[in-house]
């Protein structure tokens, strides 16, 4: 620790745990602001040590591509959380298992971040009342660079989260609301990853304003379609602003979004991709065609919409 530096946190003795949910953004017209809470949980374990040492190890998915010191990314955000409450500890011990895909569209960055900022807020002595659930979405859209998932990660539910700014300082904000109980989803994975920053190189700078105007009105219609009408999901999950972009990156999915949308089913790139969510009520037959046409370049999983969020425990 630096020579001067004061830490004016106390510090928990015992480790603490979070399980935090996957997330698909955009949802089809949202880009940037719609995300959806999906139950498949990462679980930090995490608890602060005397000594100058990050203790970490990971299992599960992409256990043997992520950092295993002070570079892993639930260890950067709990020392920026910590930075932000006005302390530094020593050192960390981590545990990871890891259950979301990397690089699938589906907030494993956003899950670590919003992980790594709760424990850091639950590790303090009246750490809440050092960093509000406002604090943690501005500082893990900080983190992350947009506020969709960590928003959706952080809050559970349906989330719409936008951009501030605050004393000339941008600054990610979002609300929450439920969803229809009826409605399922279903994801469509591949086993290609895409990394976000990809993704949105492969954005124009500008669109047709006709299209635009297009994913306004879809967005909107979104969010009743999500709450108290599911019979519009189809059409309020067109999109015109970001996924026909990005096709040459992902074809197979993009082809297959196409696919299922002309046969009026609401599928969507979930995120920046590669996978791809279906949002339905339907049939066990009308789910078993949905993952036939799917065939054999994608895995099919049903997953619950999760209307909780970051969870946090005692280890």
């Amino acid at each position: 620790m630096a020579r001067g530096f004061k830490d004016r946190l106390t510090y928990k003795a015992t480790p603490m745990q979070v399980s935090v949910p996957a997330s698909s953004a955009n949802l089809g017209p949202g880009f940037d602001a719609f995300g959806l809470a999906l139950d498949i949980r990462d679980i930090y374990v995490a608890q602060i040590l005397d000594e100058e040492a990050f203790d970490v190890d990971v299992t599960g998915e992409g256990a043997d591509e992520v950092k295993r010191d002070g570079k892993h990314l639930v260890i950067k955000s709990m020392m920026r959380g910590f930075e932000f409450m006005g302390g530094k500890p020593r050192g960390i011990a981590l545990r990871a298992l890891n259950q979301i895909p990397h690089g699938r569209g589906l907030g494993s960055s956003a899950a670590a971040i919003v992980g790594g900022l709760s424990l850091a807020r639950n590790l303090v002595l009246s750490g809440n009342s050092l960093m509000s659930d406002d604090d943690l979405i501005a500082l893990a859209t900080d983190l992350e660079g947009h506020p969709d998932n960590v928003a959706a990660a952080t809050l559970g539910g349906a989330t719409i989260s936008w951009m501030e700014d605050r004393v000339g300082v941008p600054t990610g904000c979002a609300v929450r609301f439920s969803v229809d109980q009826s409605i399922r989803a279903l994801l469509l994975i591949p086993n290609s990853q895409l990394s976000t920053g990809k993704a949105r190189k492969m954005l124009p700078e500008t669109v047709p304003h006709k299209d635009a105007a297009v994913n306004a009105g879809r967005a909107a219609l979104l969010v009743h379609a999500l709450t108290v009408r599911p019979d519009l999901l189809y059409v309020a999950t067109e999109d015109h602003l970001h996924q026909q972009y990005r096709r040459e990156a992902m074809p197979k999915s993009v082809d297959l979004v196409n696919k299922l949308r002309g046969a009026g089913v609401a599928a969507t790139i979930s995120g920046a991709g590669p996978s791809v969510l279906v949002l339905h009520n339907s049939t066990s037959a009308e789910h078993d065609d949905i993952v036939r046409s799917a065939g054999d370049a994608f895995r099919a999983v049903d997953v619950e919409l999760s209307p909780m969020g970051a969870q946090v425990s005692s280890a």
